[in-house]
């Protein structure tokens, strides 16, 4: 009997949690880079991508990474306590943002204080959280955390729901949040052709 090897799909390329969300977090220093870079009336559809991104990453975090820090991590409860407040603020900036929509002649400014808020939430998590789980945990853990945040990626909102950051909220609130949220998407997309 032979081994048969099968190629490894693009989303598990990162096999460790703490990889793939600092990878995802270089991601959207980019997106944030993308949309500021774009002409004024191109800057709708890098943005969307951006909202979308940001939704789904934190969604996961907060469904699957959180809830394994507060259990696994010493001091962990604390860390994802601030963790959760600045994700809430981000997420109301965002929802601003996003309602606000990028031709408003404020649009600019409010990015730039979102995307300061955002990347040093990063930094914070990428210190205090991530740093943690990768000394606290084992290395099959992560890998199956990674599992866990990809699948919730998968069935998460695409636009921010501020007030939804505990796991126990994600998971009931969640689902219907998403099919409205990716509803509206696939309007959105049609209209615009």
């Amino acid at each position: 009997m032979t081994d048969v090897q099968h190629p490894v799909p693009e989303l598990m390329k990162e096999g460790d949690v703490v990889d793939l969300l600092v990878h995802q977090h270089s991601l959207i220093r980019d997106m944030f880079d993308e949309v500021e870079h774009a002409a004024p009336g191109r800057r709708h559809e890098p943005f969307r991508r951006l909202v979308r991104m940001l939704a789904v990453h934190e969604t996961a975090e907060e469904e699957i990474v959180h809830p394994y820090t507060r259990l696994r991590v010493d001091g962990g409860a604390e860390v994802v306590a601030d963790r959760l407040k600045e994700e809430r603020e981000a997420k109301e900036m965002l929802r601003r943002l996003d309602e606000m929509g990028p031709e408003h002649p404020g649009f600019m400014p409010e990015l730039d204080k979102l995307r300061m808020a955002v990347l040093t939430h990063a930094r914070a998590e990428e210190r205090y959280e991530f740093a943690r789980l990768r000394a606290e945990t084992t290395a099959a853990e992560r890998r199956a955390m990674a599992l866990g945040v990809r699948a919730a990626e998968a069935m998460a909102p695409t636009r921010p729901h501020p007030g939804v950051e505990s796991m126990t909220r994600n998971l009931l609130l969640g689902p219907p949040a998403a099919i409205m949220d990716r509803a509206r998407d696939l309007i959105r997309q049609a209209l615009r052709r």
